[in-house]
């Protein structure tokens, strides 16, 4: 087996330590390839007071439609202690067929596979109707504030028409061609504060302990049931994140203790009438306890699901043909930057196995860097 263009592609990729929000040139780098292939190009760079500076590209290659577009983001996550892993995350190499390194997994390897997929598509055919684009940030891993939701902005101004998106997010939980997402639950973080009365913890007659309080709200706030789920979407869930005190006398009643959550929300929610449920829980303990409180949610979008039509439908039957799997159509998993660009353009997520994203040793198969005939 000669070398194979996606995998050396993937390689110049990771060797970048884009750590969100840090691109450390990765989108000049794309950008610089793409141009090769006729893209034009205009990298976008975003910030506020609130939030580090983003750089993100958008790429244009023809001006007719339908406009076919790829969104993928270039930032990862942190390694983590670099001792655990076997290589260096940012020295990418292969053991036991497959490529390990930071962004190898998610999602790296499914940008280069897409722009190498495109280069070959030219070469046989150089003239085509419609046009191509690729929506790259480098914002996906972090806030997500001056990423694809900040592009997504500027082609709604530029009144830049995308006719289908594919986002290249890894969707396939054991092997390549098991599942196509066509939606995902919504986010919504929470964090709360209970405040009390401090003083000696012999006197708690005189005081009024928070961590009480917080106790029974988080108590009720997990027992709290949700929803069922339906056909489309798996069970709301809330889940704890953090609970802190920040008190370190063993002998003082503390007068304040926090805790954090994040609900994972489908359709029979929107983050208001969450906020407005978990609100009125809360307050409802802390006039009982006359304790006060204060809350603050940072929402990352609600659910939303993309109905299965046309385009999608063709989806599934090319990864059926080259894959030999019939895909699922699933609204499992995390978010995404496709919950911004949905307000733009219908869109599928579809990429590589993602047992391994976010791990140390993140790894891909060669296999499924390999190109396959349709």
């Amino acid at each position: 087996m000669g070398k194979i263009k996606e995998l050396e592609l993937a390689k110049e990729l990771i060797r970048f330590p884009s750590i969100t929000p840090k691109d450390a040139g990765a989108i000049n780098f794309l950008s610089k390839q793409l141009r090769s292939l006729g893209f034009k190009c205009k990298i976008l760079e975003f910030k506020d007071k609130k939030s580090k500076p983003i750089k993100n590209l958008y790429a244009r290659l023809g001006t007719r439609q339908p406009n076919l577009c790829y969104a993928g983001h270039t930032d990862v996550v942190p390694p983590g202690n670099i001792s655990d892993w076997t290589v260096n995350p940012f020295k990418p190499a292969v053991k036991k067929n497959h490529l390990i390194g930071r962004g190898a997994n998610d999602m790296k390897s499914s940008i280069a596979c897409f722009i190498t997929a495109v280069k070959k598509f030219l070469n046989n055919k150089s003239k085509f109707n419609g046009s191509i684009s690729f929506l790259i940030t480098g914002d996906e891993e972090g806030l997500a504030i001056n990423g694809t939701k900040k592009v997504v902005e500027y082609l709604k101004r530029k009144k830049e028409k995308i006719n289908f998106c594919i986002v290249g997010e890894p969707t396939n939980p054991k092997k390549l061609g098991e599942m196509i997402k066509i939606g995902r639950r919504g986010s919504l973080t929470g964090k709360f504060e209970i405040s009390g009365v401090q003083g000696h913890v012999a006197y708690p007659h005189l005081l009024n302990n928070p961590i009480n309080t917080l106790v029974n709200a988080c108590n009720k706030l997990k027992k709290l049931k949700l929803d069922k789920g339906n056909k489309n979407f798996q069970p709301s869930n809330l889940e704890f994140t953090s609970i802190n005190v920040d008190n370190k006398a063993h002998n003082v009643i503390p007068a304040r203790a926090r805790a954090q959550f994040n609900i994972r929300y489908n359709n029979f929610h929107t983050a208001g009438s969450l906020r407005k449920k978990i609100n009125q829980i809360i307050k409802s303990l802390c006039k009982k306890n006359k304790c006060k409180f204060k809350i603050e949610y940072i929402a990352n979008g609600d659910s939303f699901l993309t109905k299965p039509g046309k385009t999608i439908y063709m989806a599934k039957k090319i990864v059926k043909k080259i894959t030999k799997i019939n895909p699922k159509f699933s609204t499992t998993g995390g978010t995404s930057d496709a919950r911004f660009i949905k307000n733009i353009a219908p869109c599928l997520e579809f990429g590589l196995v993602n047992k391994t994203m976010h791990r140390v040793d993140e790894c891909v198969s060669i296999s499924d860097l390999e190109p396959h005939k349709i």
